[in-house]
């Protein structure tokens, strides 16, 4: 048995929780309290009904989350709103949530996390936003419809896909860079462009992404923004397992996208 107190300090302190911008919704940190204890920690991606749900039939008092309990905004305590933090509150669970701070750290991070599993080394940052970079880039020499298999391997096991551009074929991944989650944008186009970046890996992006990313002969592989921001979480949980001798379990609830 842990304080949650002193587990909340040391993940605002590894995470540098306070120094790292980041969307207003997210509100990285403690987002609900328990009564000062945790014997057990669940990491989970998303904040729903089936997380609650697992977090209480695993009797965990902790729950890490990447997309807190504000993500989608203010709304009214209504309806499964009401269920899902009344089910926390009767079960004394609390909720720490870490967004950008978790993409980009450089041990635990969701980016380099995910570079691990595709066979990566990186090199430098990428996915510049607020004044901070949250992705990185690096340098391979591999063919990209093989980083594309291994991307829906991991992707598969996740409940999810990868598909690419179609800018894959008869071609070698040189100078890669990967942002998770939401990371194809005009910006992140634009930065890799500006880079030399052959191949982008991110988890999803709006449509127009690979028009833009197929003009400038880039690459993009979209490994699902679920699963690639089940990495960090579950790192986060197991590091806290081992440093406070806790119970640790992942609960996994994929969205398919």
């Amino acid at each position: 048995m842990t304080a949650t107190r002193e587990i909340v300090e040391y993940l605002d302190s590894l995470l540098e929780t306070s120094v790292v911008p980041d969307y207003s919704n997210a509100l990285n940190g403690i987002q609900l309290d328990n009564s000062g204890s945790v014997t057990k920690v669940a990491a989970a991606v998303d904040f729903s009904s089936r997380v609650v749900n697992d977090a209480v039939r695993e009797k965990a008092n902790l729950i890490v989350l990447h997309h807190g309990m504000f993500w989608s905004g203010l709304r009214p305590i209504t309806a499964a709103y009401y269920s899902r933090l009344k089910m926390l509150i009767d079960n004394d669970i609390a909720v720490y949530s870490s967004h950008l701070p978790l993409d980009r750290h450089p041990q635990f991070g969701n980016n380099v996390l995910l570079s691990r599993v595709l066979g990566l080394v990186p090199s430098g940052e990428f996915a510049w936003t607020k004044g901070i970079a949250i992705g990185v880039r690096g340098e391979a020499d591999i063919a990209t419809s093989e980083l594309l298999q291994k991307a829906k391997t991991f992707a598969r096991e996740h409940g999810g896909d990868a598909i690419s551009t179609s800018r894959i074929h008869d071609r070698r991944t040189r100078r890669w860079a990967m942002c998770s989650g939401a990371g194809a944008s005009s910006e992140t186009i634009q930065e890799a462009k500006n880079l030399d970046i052959d191949t982008l890996i991110v988890g999803e992006g709006p449509h127009h992404t690979a028009v833009e990313a197929d003009e400038l002969g880039i690459a993009v592989i979209y490994a699902g923004h679920y699963a690639t921001e089940t990495l960090g979480v579950r790192a986060i949980a197991e590091h806290l397992a081992d440093k406070f001798g806790i119970e640790w379990t992942m609960i996994h609830a994929p969205t398919g996208l």
